[in-house]
């Protein structure tokens, strides 16, 4: 029961990733979304800034083939140290 998952592969899932606006972060971001699903073109991209202009969230719609790999890009965006949370 542990393998079921509620959703239907591959589907496009869209990942919130919200850090300080450092000039690393979209790169690192990156980076790491291209180990999980490589391909991921720039145009999935959008970022947008705080009104305070201290955090930025980016969001990133990526072609999921399996809840395996959703996990497993979802550990490694929350063990980055620029990234203060994943939605």
């Amino acid at each position: 029961m542990a393998d079921e998952t509620l959703m239907e592969f591959p589907c496009r899932f869209p990942l919130k990733i919200m850090g300080a606006a450092v000039p690393e972060f979209h790169a690192q971001v990156a980076r790491i979304v291209e180990r999980h699903v490589p391909g991921t073109p720039e145009e999935a991209y959008t970022q947008r800034a705080s009104s305070g202009g201290r955090y930025l969230a980016i969001t990133v719609v990526v072609e999921a083939h399996s809840q395996v790999q959703l996990d497993a890009l979802y550990r490694e965006l929350t063990a980055c140290e620029l990234v203060t949370m994943v939605l």
